[in-house]
C-alpha cells in the first residue's frame, strides 16, 4: 500500500513537471510569435493620418483608424495612378464620405507600383479594414531614409493624445 503512494506521488509530481514545461514552452512560442508579428506590422505614421509599411523597399500607404472614424462613411477613392512619381507630403488623391472630403498625402518620396483596386467598387473597405483591406496605394520608395521623419505607433498614439483629444 505504501509502495502504491510512492508511485502516484511520483507520477503527479512529473505530470507537474511537464505541464509547466508545456506552459513555459508556450509562453516562449507566443511571445516570439509576438515579437515576430510585431516586426513585420512595422507601421509608421505621419501627422496627416496616413501610415505606411514597408517591406523589400515597397510601402503600402494608408489612413489611421483615427483618421477613418474621424471621415466616417468612406463613399469615394481617388488614388494616384500606377506609374506616378510623388514627393514626401505631395497631395496624391482624396476620400470623400458622407461628412467631408479629405486630400491624401503621401508619407515618403517614391513611384506609385500599384493601387487597391478593389477600392472603386467597395469604398467601404476603408472603414471596415483600414490597415489590412483597405490599404491605398504601394510605392517603389525613393528615398528610404524619409522614413526616419515618421511617427511609429507609440509616437502617434501620444500625438493623437496631445492634438485629438
Amino acid at each position: 500500500m505504501l509502495s502504491t503512494k510512492f508511485v502516484k506521488i511520483g507520477l503527479l509530481s512529473r505530470c507537474a513537471a511537464i505541464s509547466r514545461m508545456q506552459s513555459s514552452l508556450m509562453l516562449s512560442t507566443n511571445l516570439m510569435r509576438f515579437s515576430t508579428s510585431n516586426i513585420l506590422n512595422d507601421r509608421q505614421y505621419t501627422e496627416k493620418h496616413e501610415w505606411i509599411e514597408v517591406k523589400d523597399n515597397v510601402g503600402t500607404v494608408g489612413i489611421s483608424h483615427y483618421a477613418q472614424d474621424a471621415l466616417g462613411d468612406v463613399v469615394y477613392a481617388e488614388l494616384p495612378t500606377v506609374g506616378t512619381e510623388v514627393k514626401v507630403k505631395d497631395e496624391c488623391g482624396a476620400l470623400e464620405s458622407v461628412k467631408a472630403a479629405s486630400e491624401l498625402y503621401s508619407p515618403v518620396s517614391g513611384k506609385v507600383v500599384d493601387v487597391n483596386s478593389s477600392l472603386e467598387t467597395r469604398p467601404a473597405l476603408i472603414n471596415q479594414s483600414c490597415y489590412n483591406d483597405g490599404w491605398l496605394f504601394k510605392l517603389q520608395l525613393s528615398s528610404p531614409d524619409e522614413l526616419t521623419n515618421l511617427m511609429t505607433e507609440e509616437q502617434y498614439t501620444e500625438f493623437l493624445k496631445k492634438n485629438h483629444s
